[in-house]
Parts: structure tokens; sequence; C-alpha cells
């Protein structure tokens, strides 16, 4: 991977990075993600058959962040990230193209996302990706982000349908039955905030910064998540929604009844309790799911946690002990291939490439984006 801004990364050897080429019978695709404050390219490559299992190669990723943008303002500011897509797009493109050895004549498709997100930085990429196939003469590919999210786990390999998902991010949070490529069922949402958006407001509540999860993540490791009792909002109810809203206000109520300022430890205890909860919470609606699950699909097959939140090692323990006590395995995307990247949204194209769903180039961005166009509406953000 190719971080333009930033210290050098060397590539990760566990999400499929590949310099070699791989064989002409291979599907190559170039995917473009600019749908929130990552700007990324990549050319990943696959067989043309689908063995069940998944799997492909990186062959090349470029990406710009722009958490420094955005750190002031204690979040991602749209304006601010649509102008950077359009400031570095074309060059991470270049970037990714040159690096990975695959002209673009010879790619098979482009894939881009194509919402849900915000929708200046959709335009971007859409555009970007639009004018591309143009040029190329090749298949435009517009991409779901959640659902790039939900195959995310299959790009190593090793990973069949169907699956139980646990998608848990920034913008959305939801439980859903992955019984296919463009097949997804879902069994709960979030009827208010979404789990990583819980994480923010909770870190800029105690003066951590942006973003939040991985700053309270690392605070959480030296707390003492019994010290504050903060509640699990439906836990324990029938059905399989979530919900954080409380959560959020239950905290800045315990913040409020301290004797002052919170200390350093007072901080990390306080950390520690709300991963625990938001960790309880995503844990039981993923045993009422898993009961679900198995009604139509049987025991056996994968829970797996996919978003940028699925990043935090103490929910992927409390999910893997929810996947054993329901005979089920447990996976996860690498860390790499949890916070959004375009290598997923590349291997999405590949996926769907193999079906023959391709888009036309009057696709129109869209900021909204169901993944399971038959749930019914919902209040929160897990639509």
């Amino acid at each position: 991977m190719t971080r333009i801004r930033g210290p050098a990364q060397a590539p990760d050897p566990d999400f499929g990075f590949r310099k070699e080429l791989p064989d002409v019978g291979a599907y190559r695709v170039l995917g473009l993600e600019t749908s929130c404050d990552e700007t990324a390219a990549a050319v990943v490559a696959a067989s043309r058959d689908d063995c069940g299992l998944g799997g492909g190669q990186i062959l090349a990723q470029a990406l710009v962040s722009q958490l420094e943008e955005h750190r002031p303002y204690g979040g991602v500011v749209p304006e601010i990230a649509a102008r950077s897509h359009l400031d570095h797009l074309d060059r991470l493109v270049t970037r990714a193209l040159r690096d990975s050895g695959v002209a673009l004549r010879d790619l098979d498709a482009i894939a881009v996302t194509g919402g849900p997100g915000l929708i200046g930085g959709v335009l971007v990429g859409v555009m970007t990706a639009k004018a591309l196939a143009f040029a190329a003469e090749r298949p435009f590919i517009a991409v779901n982000h959640l659902e790039a999210h939900a195959l995310s786990v299959r790009l190593p390999g090793g990973v069949a349908f169907p699956y139980l998902l646990v998608l848990a991010s920034g913008g959305h949070c939801q439980l859903l039955a992955v019984e296919g490529v463009g097949a997804c069922r879902r069994l709960g949402t979030t009827i208010d905030d979404a789990a990583g958006e819980a994480f923010d407001k909770a870190a800029k509540m105690l003066g951590l910064g942006h973003p939040g999860g991985p700053a309270v993540e690392r605070r959480a490791r030296a707390g003492d998540p019994r010290r504050f009792a903060l509640p699990r909002p439906l836990v324990g109810r029938p059905g399989c929604d979530l919900s954080f809203s409380g959560l959020k206000t239950a905290l800045r109520q315990t913040v409020e009844r301290l004797d002052g300022p919170p200390s350093e430890q007072d901080i990390d205890d306080l950390c520690a309790a709300y991963q625990s909860a938001i960790a309880d919470c995503l844990a039981d609606r993923a045993r009422v799911a898993a009961r679900l699950f198995a009604e139509r699909h049987g025991a056996g097959h994968p829970l797996v946690v996919a978003g940028g939140v699925a990043a935090n090692q103490h929910l992927r323990d409390r999910l893997q002990e929810v996947a054993v006590a329901n005979a089920m395995t447990f996976a996860a995307p690498p860390l790499a291939l949890c916070t959004d990247n375009a290598a997923m949204v590349a291997w999405t194209g590949i996926e769907r490439l193999r079906l023959g769903l391709t888009d036309t180039l009057d696709f129109r961005p869209r900021p909204r984006w169901p993944l399971d166009p038959e749930a019914a509406p919902a209040r929160g953000r897990g639509r």
C-alpha cells in the first residue's frame, strides 16, 4: 500500500498484496474509493472462475488520508473531503496503475463506490471512474460501499456464502445474512446512531480527538471497565436492533457527576467501560441474529465482523465468543481492509463482474443505498 501522506507503510502480507502479475486468465479491476475521508485507488486481480471461497491479489493500492484536515473540526467536513478527493484522485490512479504494472487498457473493468456516502465525494469518484471506463472502453461497475465492506472478508480467501455479518462503521451498524453477491438480508439495524459514531462522540467528549474509535481503544487498555456503570441499550430484548444514543447520554452524565474535570485514570476507566458496553450490545444482538440465521441456513457457517469498528480487538474477541457458543466459525478482514479502502471496492467489482453485473454510464451516485431493499425503513443509520 502506498500512502501519499504520513509515514511509509510496508505492504501487509496478510491481505493478499502481490507484486507479480497474475496469469492472463485473471480479472484485473481498478477500484476507486471516495465516499468519506479516504481517497484511494487500487488494482486487484482474481481468477475469472469463482471457487466459492473468494481469494484475490492486491497488486497495488495508493491512499491519501484526510485525518489532519478534519482533526481541527472533530469530525469529517463534507466540503473539505470533496475538495481533497478532487485534488488527489487522479494522481492516486496513476500511482496504482504504475505500481501494479497494469496499463489502463489491460484492465477488465473500473469499479467505484457509487454510494452511500458524502455525496460530494461520491460524485468525484463516480465521474472519474466513468471517464476512465469510457476512455478505456471497459465496463463500469458502481459498488455499494456497504457491500464492499460485507465482501471484504472474502478477498483474502477462505470464506464461503452464506455468512452472518456484523457491519459496524462510523455511519452504519447492521446485522445481515450475506447470502451471495447482491443478496443481503437485514436482520437488525441501529435505530439511532452507528457504533463508530458513538465512539467518535465519546472521544470528542473526553478530549481524545478524531477519529474516536482508535483513541478510545488505546485508552481503554489501561482502564477498569467495571468502575463506571453504563447501560446496555436493548440488550435482552427481542429482535436484533441496536441503539447507542442513550449510551452516549449516559457517558456525558457520568462525566458531569465527577468532581471536576476527569483525570487521566478517569478517562482510561471511562473508555474501558464505554468500549465494553458497545461490545456487549453488539455481542448480544449477534447472539439473537445467530439463532435466526441458523434457523434458515443451519449451523457451522461463519460469523463475520466488518467495517471500521471491526478493527477493535475487544469487539473481535467478544464476537468470537458468540461464534463459538453458536457453533459458528469466526472471520474478520485484516485490519487494513476494515477501514475505507479501494481494494475492497475493486474486489467487489470482480465479484460482480463474474456474474455479469455491470452498470451503464448514466448511473447516478446515491447518498443512501440500502443493502436490503426489502427491509422496512429504519429510523437510524442502519439504512
